[in-house]
């Protein structure tokens, strides 16, 4: 059980495996006064930053969940090196169903609502861990722009234009599953800038240290294309943010 090796290949540079950078995931943690003590559960939580960061920062406790045995390496070493080993943990598995022993203060999925069937499968299995009042954390893209045509949804990493919302229409369906919108921070234009351009890089050394692995025609005609299609495409017309909510 592991991601596939491309994956970590090319964001094995990242500590956030998302369009957020280290000033948003900070802004957010900020922007939801977390108090010390607070439990905290992170679905599919890639390198493990913001659960070790916010143990840090505001006195956390919890768990992270993911399949990445490279990510979750570099988690637990994140969080010795921060001095929170004993307040940041992290489990190798499919966070797909995963429910917490005892229910926590906040349950985020930031970037990976596939572990439950979408939007409003992941909100229902966050709910599961989550104590009363408590607030649910979810990192969703959204259209920044409409997309104007088929090759435009596919760049996008979308098979049809209604896998995304706009935000508004993001905004209007969680009210629908029962839940207010009581924050958000947006990533910007320079946020996936710093996600996606350093993954040139990965590849690129990557390839230049094998270049006769299995792998290497996939990904140097990856890194071939991708800066132009991030430009004309992901960087003009998909939007990404964190939301958090509130059960009603």
């Amino acid at each position: 059980m592991d991601l596939p090796r491309s994956f970590s290949i090319r964001e094995s540079s990242h500590r956030i495996h998302n369009p957020f950078t280290e000033e948003k995931l900070a802004t957010l943690g900020r922007a939801l006064r977390i108090t010390p003590g607070t439990g905290m559960l992170d679905l599919a939580c890639g390198s493990g930053e913001m659960l070790c960061t916010w143990a840090r920062d505001h006195g956390v406790a919890g768990t992270g969940v993911d399949i990445s045995s490279d990510f979750l390496a570099k988690a637990r070493s994140r969080a010795e090196a921060l001095g929170v080993a004993d307040r940041a943990r992290f489990v190798h598995g499919d966070a797909a169903g995963y429910v917490a022993s005892q229910p926590v203060e906040v349950a985020a999925c930031i970037g990976a609502t596939w572990v439950g069937g979408g939007v409003a499968g992941t909100v229902e299995l966050l709910r599961r861990s989550l104590s009363p009042g408590g607030t649910v954390l979810v990192g969703e893209p959204y259209w920044r722009l409409d997309p104007p045509d088929q090759a435009t949804v596919e760049a996008c990493h979308a098979t049809n234009k209604d896998d995304f919302l706009p935000l508004p229409g993001l905004l209007e369906s969680f009210g629908r599953l029962g839940y207010d919108v009581v924050e958000m921070v947006l990533a910007d234009q320079d946020s996936w800038d710093r996600y996606v351009a350093p993954q040139w890089l990965n590849i690129r050394r990557w390839l230049d240290a094998n270049p006769d692995d299995e792998l290497a025609g996939e990904l140097r005609a990856e890194l071939a294309s991708g800066a132009v299609r991030h430009v004309r495409y992901q960087r003009e017309y998909l939007g990404w943010g964190v939301f958090a909510l509130m059960e009603r």
